[in-house]
């Protein structure tokens, strides 16, 4: 059996070119490197834009190094034994995003072993995957909405997502329409709020903005709202999209088997790593659901080549973290006229510059 003789992380701030908000002008990456008992070494690592770096970066080397090293070195193996061990602090949340880190990594050592990628090690089922643009933009005028809107045209994305949840509805409906002209019918238009609304303010909402064709609504409520998820949906005939803090399996079957979710958008690192993101991809499939991985592109990008169905890669604009300057190497994906493919790479690609 081969094992864990060593795990060890360092955390990192990574400034963003564009920020999110005014207090997001970095994200924070936990840089995890595990090596194993056949001498075999993996990369991989956490992420958390804003909030709980600290504690990650913590949890992985206070409670999660001790019992990794010394175990079965297959991360499918180890994964829920580490989490049963990490359960007491959060069985989602914090936990799983710290676990993705070792979890990621020895995905990393294992395709690395095999002389492939990681994407190639699951077995890729197409060689590009079709990609949305995304940006955090709920603070952007119109005039600088537009203008990144006609960036993402001008690159020749099939599809873009815009933020709603202004305190004025109509200011909303403004924004969309506006969105909406300028892409005219052919593109596709899917909407985010962020958690924004209550219930009755959801309906209200999406009832205003269905006449703008949205491929889906997403986070309409907060996520731990379940009964008002499935509430909207009987109210609603745009599709809903939940999953961005959604940070468990169970969490994602009690949406599926509510019918609170008809789309779904695991973040492979809040979910806890590669191993329980295909377990909800296999859960949504059973479920006629469709999944999209929310984020990270140059991760989730790589795993989309993996999966059944035609899924979407998100692209925030000037988020990447080759773009950003962060990593060693350069990236293991490539975006272009609206496709995700990958660069020649081994394991994940995926190594952090040490400053």
């Amino acid at each position: 059996m081969t094992t864990i003789s060593a795990f060890d992380a360092r955390p990192l701030r990574v400034p963003l070119s564009r920020p999110w908000a005014a207090d997001v002008t970095s994200v924070g990456v936990i840089a995890t490197h595990v090596v194993r008992s056949d001498g075999v070494e993996g990369w991989g690592f956490s992420w958390t834009p804003q909030i709980g770096a600290s504690a990650v970066h913590a949890l992985l080397v206070d409670d999660i190094a001790p019992v990794a090293v010394g175990s079965d070195a297959d991360p499918e193996t180890i994964w829920d034994a580490v989490w049963r061990h990490l359960h007491e602090a959060g069985g989602g949340g914090l936990t799983t995003i710290a676990l993705a880190g070792l979890d990621l990594a020895l995905w990393d050592a294992a395709a690395r072993a095999a002389g492939e990628s990681v994407s190639s090690l699951l077995g890729r089922r197409r060689d590009s995957a079709r990609v949305y643009g995304s940006g955090v933009n709920l603070h952007y005028t119109l005039d600088e909405l537009l203008a990144q809107v006609g960036r993402w045209i001008d690159a020749g994305l099939p599809a873009v997502k815009i933020k709603v949840g202004k305190p004025d509805l109509a200011e909303d409906v403004d924004r969309v329409a506006s969105v909406r002209e300028l892409l005219g019918p052919d593109l596709g238009l899917m909407i985010d709020a962020n958690q924004r609304w209550d219930l009755t303010r959801a309906t209200a909402a999406i009832e205003a903005l269905a006449g703008f064709s949205p491929a889906w609504i997403e986070e309409p409520l907060r996520a731990d709202d379940l009964a008002g998820h499935a509430e909207l949906a009987r109210r609603i005939d745009v599709p809903i999209a939940v999953g961005e803090n959604l940070h468990t399996t169970h969490r994602f079957g009690d949406y599926l088997r509510a019918g609170a979710a008809h789309i779904v958008q695991p973040n492979i690192v809040r979910v806890g790593g590669i191993t329980p993101f295909r377990r909800i991809a296999a859960l949504a499939s059973e479920h006629g659901a469709a999944l999209h991985p929310h984020l990270l592109p140059e991760l989730s990008g790589q795993i989309a080549l993996t999966l059944a169905g035609d899924p979407w890669a998100e692209d925030v604009e000037d988020a990447g973290f080759g773009d950003l300057g962060a990593l060693r190497d350069p990236s293991p994906v490539s975006i272009s006229s609206g496709r995700l493919t990958e660069t020649a790479h081994e394991g994940l690609g995926l190594r952090f510059r040490e400053a």
